[in-house]
Parts: C-alpha cells; sequence; structure tokens
C-alpha cells in the first residue's frame, strides 16, 4: 500500500522493517513501532483510536501474543505438576488364564507375537513401568546370558532337544529325599514321585532353626506339599490370589499373621509379579489382598531372609518370574525350588519365533544354574503339545526340583 491519505506514511517495506527501531530507513517511511511511539508520547493510549483500524489490529495482536502464550505453558505446567503428585491411577493387569494364548515383546528376541492380553483400570492403586524401562532399571547383580543356538542356526529340533535332555538329568543325586506327603525321609530313587526334596543333612535346615515354606498354586495341587513341610515344623504361608478368605483354623490373611507358627498353614490372597511397582497412590501401601508383589517384595513385608522350600505352578508366567528372580539376586536366599515349568506356549509376555522362545527358555534354566540351584528330581505332564507342535519324545510341561547348593 503507497500513497494513502495525504501526508500518511508509506507502507511499502517487509513486515521486519516494520518493527524496525524507530523508522523504516527511507525518507517519509516510518516504522510500526515508532508511529505507535510518537502517537503514545505525551498524547496518552486515546491517541491509538488516531491508527488506521487495520494498524490498531495489527498492533493489539502482537501485543496479546506473548501473554496468550505464557498462559498456554504454565497451564501445562501445573497440569503435569498435578498428575506427578497424585501419582498415576491406571496400571497394567496381566491375564494369568492359561487358556488365552497371548505373548507380548520377548526379552532378547525379536517380537513375533501378539501382545498381551490388558485390561487399564483408572482406579487402580498402582502403576507399572514400561517393559523396557523396568528391565533396564531391574537388572540386579545378575544378568541372564542368552545362549548361542543348539547348532549354529535356529532348529526347532535342536533346540526342543537341547531343553528336554536338560530338564530330565539331574545334575545332582541325594541318596535320601522326601516324596510328596512324607514326613521321613527315604532312601533315593522315587521314581513315580511328582517332585522330591533333598533330604541330606547338609541340605535341610538345622531342627533348632525357623524353616520357612512358601507355595504359589492356584489348582490345589500344593496339598501335598503343604503337608510335607508342615510335618517338617515349617512356618508355612500359601498364596493364592483366588482364595476368598481364610481357611477355618487359618490365621488370616495378613502377611504377618503366621509369623514363627510352625505346622500351621497361613493363606494369602497374593500373588507374584515379575515387575516393580513405579509407585503407589497415597493410602495404597497398607493393602495387601489381591496385590500382586515381587518376591523380593513379599519375603521384606514377611520379614524373611531366607525360604527353605518354595512350591511354584505359575501357569506359565514362571520364565519371566524365574528371569526376575535371577537378575535381582532372588535366589540366593531360596534353599529348595520346586516348579512346574508349562512349554505348550511361550509365557506371559514371552515373544519371537519358535526357535527363539525355546532358546529363551533353555537361556533361563541356565541362568538358574549359574544361580547355584542343580536339578535333582524331573517328572512329566501328560500332554505332548510344545509350541503348538504334538512332539512325541515330549511333553507340554514338567515338574522339576532344584537343591541350591551354595548353601
Amino acid at each position: 500500500m503507497k500513497g494513502g491519505d495525504e501526508g500518511g506514511p508509506s507502507w511499502n517495506f517487509p513486515l521486519l522493517s516494520a518493527l524496525g527501531k524507530n523508522g523504516g530507513g527511507r525518507k517519509g517511511e516510518v516504522g510500526l513501532l515508532g508511529d505507535v511511539q510518537r502517537r503514545c508520547h505525551g498524547g496518552g493510549v486515546r491517541e491509538m483510536g488516531a491508527l488506521p483500524r487495520s494498524r490498531a489490529g495489527l498492533v493489539l495482536l502482537l501485543l496479546l501474543v506473548p501473554p496468550v502464550l505464557l498462559a498456554l505453558q504454565l497451564l501445562v505446567v501445573a497440569r503435569l505438576w498435578v498428575e506427578e503428585r497424585d501419582g498415576a491411577v491406571a496400571f497394567t493387569v496381566i491375564s494369568i488364564e492359561p487358556k488365552r494364548r497371548s505373548t507380548g515383546k520377548a526379552w532378547g528376541a525379536s517380537s513375533g507375537r501378539a501382545g498381551t492380553e490388558e485390561e487399564v483400570v483408572k482406579d487402580g492403586a498402582r502403576a507399572y513401568e514400561e517393559e523396557n524401562e523396568m528391565h533396564e532399571r531391574q537388572v540386579g547383580p545378575r544378568v541372564i546370558e542368552m545362549q548361542p543356538w543348539a547348532v549354529n542356526k535356529p532348529s526347532f529340533s535342536a533346540e526342543l532337544g537341547r531343553i528336554i535332555t536338560y530338564i530330565t538329568r539331574p545334575q545332582l543325586n541325594c541318596s535320601r529325599v522326601l516324596p510328596p506327603g512324607k514326613a521321613q525321609a527315604v532312601a533315593s530313587p522315587v521314581a513315580s514321585a511328582r517332585w522330591l526334596l533333598c533330604a541330606e543333612d547338609w541340605l535341610l535346615p538345622a531342627a533348632d532353626k525357623l524353616c520357612v515354606a512358601y507355595s504359589f498354586s492356584m489348582d490345589g495341587g500344593d496339598a501335598d506339599f503343604l503337608s510335607t513341610v508342615s510335618r517338617l515344623g515349617c512356618e508355612t504361608h500359601s498364596f493364592d490370589p483366588s482364595t476368598s478368605s481364610a481357611s477355618v483354623g487359618h490365621l488370616g490373611n495378613s502377611l504377618a499373621s503366621n509369623h514363627g507358627n510352625r505346622g500351621v498353614v497361613s493363606q494369602h490372597k497374593l500373588w507374584l509379579e515379575w515387575r516393580a511397582p513405579k509407585r503407589r497412590r497415597h493410602g495404597a501401601s497398607g493393602r495387601t489382598g489381591g496385590v500382586s508383589h515381587t518376591l523380593d517384595d513379599i519375603m521384606a513385608m514377611m520379614g524373611h531372609h531366607t525360604v527353605h522350600f518354595l512350591y511354584a505352578d505359575l501357569l506359565s508366567a514362571e520364565w519371566r518370574l524365574f528371569q526376575n528372580w535371577i537378575e535381582a539376586g532372588t535366589l540366593q536366599n531360596i534353599h529348595h525350588l520346586v516348579a512346574t515349568v508349562h512349554l505348550h506356549w511361550a509365557g506371559f509376555e514371552v515373544g519371537g519365533s519358535d526357535e527363539e522362545v525355546l532358546r529363551y527358555w533353555f537361556s533361563v534354566l541356565r541362568g538358574l544354574e549359574a544361580a547355584g540351584l542343580h536339578l535333582v528330581h524331573s517328572s512329566s505332564g501328560e500332554d505332548h503339545s510344545v509350541l503348538k507342535h504334538t512332539v512325541e519324545s515330549a511333553h507340554s510341561s514338567y515338574t522339576l526340583s532344584w537343591v541350591n547348593t551354595r548353601h
């Protein structure tokens, strides 16, 4: 725009020049800010009315933009502060129903399967870290070493054969053992037993010392184990998230309810978790019923440094839990471990090709050995499905009995 009203300023210049200091450069051209300064000087704000409407609007726009941006920034910061103060409220619930075959990203393996079925609860008590974040922060004194391929390349038959050989050959011979439901040791071997506890004197707790036993089972398959360790005089704790209430004669669901009470089984509506909680909502720390905890957390809440006998049928969550126990150093405080491993599907949050899953399983088993656990007994289930393959020479599940030789 040039010329305009007689005596009016010329506007034939760029916007940056218009915002220049006290003028635009050529004679007869006036910078916008300089024009505003002259009009406001001595004449007050009322002189703004003398500006052309378009120019006045532009000035107001320029004056309003900075405070608006500042207000938006303050709003975002305040919202983030409130959320951080109140804590996150969403958490992930991992289904433990074995018929729902869903897996997530495998540790040390490429993702080739669907993600784990998850339910976001907006009013929950805990929030968990992202899986990769958690893995980086939670690695303890040991890290699982991914084993090389059995035959230097992916091979389902070679990887499966290596695992089956490993879990069916005891690594330690016990001359005396405790079979299910028995209070007195018998001579080995006991081939038909589902599991065995090694009863060598140097592996059993001293008679004058507190003996502690934990059992994690949802199908009642731990009845013989509970009977055996109770007869040994152990302080025994049974964990089952499906328990509606403590059985008659038991002392309730409080974590400390049965501390020091030998020979009595105390039931708890709790389960195992392999991921550490990121943070808890205010006031939630005192609630324990129906909540999942890491094994380290449970032992700390119970006031136990050592668990002499631990039974676990974890419905395919065992692989991630084993990994957590290895990396967190938990296994150094477990003397005897009886656990069922499931091979019919990859397991919770374990994924990749079938060959990668098998190699991961084998790496976890070798990690248990590196932590001091040696296999003393193995028994197989009935089915022959391994990762949806029917394999007559293998079974869908094995119950394995280990003893920690580092004690």
